[in-house]
């Protein structure tokens, strides 16, 4: 069904995160990455991570609690690996913390072949899309992973939510075969915390089997859902638990006191991060088919994935590329009524100049 969505300046945007974030005590550079972040989300159309869930997080589980401290660095660790390094971000604002790892992983992959950078000690990054997609237009492949803010997902065959949403995110360098970079990127529940949020806030209900009321009965229902499901059963519940056990070798503690800080006295209860970068001649074995370049190869591959009667077929990221297209023809970030009335909440908080949503062009998709 088609929805009316206000066209906001970009730069309006970005002032009021900015000022939202300065509120809260984080340093300019945080604040400004921090927008940076929830703008590249609005632009590709990641309702459920932008501006207003960056920030209700951060009051849930940062610096509203104990999760994020602003203004915190990055201490590096030692490695005895050239191609890794170890980060402590010392609960450091989430979007910093990963815009930076991600470059250096870029740089190592760059000297390298791959570059890896794990981070303990960390404040959820929001939509790992967005980092990978940023460096898979800059023409490496990239994936990453967290451990979600707080164990809200029910294991195949359990009752009890003992895992994160636990979200993974591959990026492709794929604009010069399709025009933009595949990317690969989901939680592995049903759907995120953030679309029950937004569902809730849309007065809209929830797919079947998505998620489980207080007694661990399936609802539709968002205002009565306490906790989600693995999509895939146990396939989801699988790739949900690789980032419980990478976090495990890196230095995350239980997944069930993550952010529950009165359980978590004298253990730990931070986020981690994985970060893999790797250049495409690193893994390029060189005899390509029919003579084509590695590039050429690429684009072929896709064009037969998609070919055979396959037109209609979605490549993962086509999406949000189209968004990112809509938004750029609107010449600025679409925005529903009742986002704007949340965002002028956090403009109430920050003493910001409220958004007259009726001051803004409209525009339908």
């Amino acid at each position: 069904m088609p929805e009316t969505f206000h066209i906001v300046p970009e730069s309006l945007h970005n002032a009021l995160i900015e000022a939202a974030y300065r509120h809260r005590g984080f340093h300019a550079d945080e604040a400004a990455e921090g927008a940076r972040f929830c703008a590249e989300a609005s632009r590709h159309g990641i309702r459920t991570h932008n501006g207003i869930k960056a920030l209700h997080l951060d009051h849930l589980f940062g610096s509203g609690s104990q999760g994020c401290v602003p203004g915190a660095q990055i201490e590096e660790k030692p490695s005895r690996f050239p191609a890794t390094r170890i980060w402590n971000a010392n609960r450091k604002l989430g979007q910093s913390t990963a815009y930076r790892a991600m470059d250096a992983a870029i740089k190592l992959a760059d000297q390298y072949g791959v570059g890896t950078v794990v981070v303990d000690n960390a404040f959820h990054y929001l939509w790992g899309g967005g980092y990978v997609m940023d460096a898979a237009r800059r023409g490496y492949l990239a994936y990453t992973n967290c451990t979600a803010a707080l164990a809200e997902v029910v294991p195949f065959g359990g009752k009890f939510p003992t895992l994160g949403t636990n979200p993974h995110s591959w990026g492709f360098p794929t604009v010069e075969a399709v025009g933009y970079p595949i990317v690969i990127d989901w939680a592995t529940s049903v759907v995120a915390m953030g679309r029950v949020q937004q569902l809730k806030r849309e007065g809209k209900p929830l797919p079947p089997l998505a998620a489980v009321d207080k007694d661990g009965n399936p609802t539709t229902d968002p205002n009565a859902a306490v906790s989600l499901l693995p999509f895939g059963a146990h396939k989801g519940y699988g790739l949900s638990l690789i980032n419980e056990l990478v976090a495990g070798f890196i230095g995350g503690s239980l997944p069930t006191i993550r952010n529950r800080w009165t359980q978590a006295a004298g253990d730990k209860g931070t986020c981690c991060f994985f970060f893999q970068v790797t250049h495409p001649d690193a893994i390029s074995g060189g005899a390509f088919a029919r003579g084509r370049t590695q590039a050429q190869n690429v684009k072929a591959v896709i064009a037969d994935v998609l070919g055979h009667g396959n037109e209609k077929a979605m490549l993962p990221g086509q999406l949000e590329a189209e968004w990112a297209r809509k938004t750029a023809a609107a010449g600025g970030l679409l925005f529903s009524r009742a986002e704007i009335d949340a965002f002028n909440e956090l403009a109430t908080e920050a003493a910001q100049p409220l958004w007259r949503a009726e001051s803004f062009r409209t525009v339908t998709h």
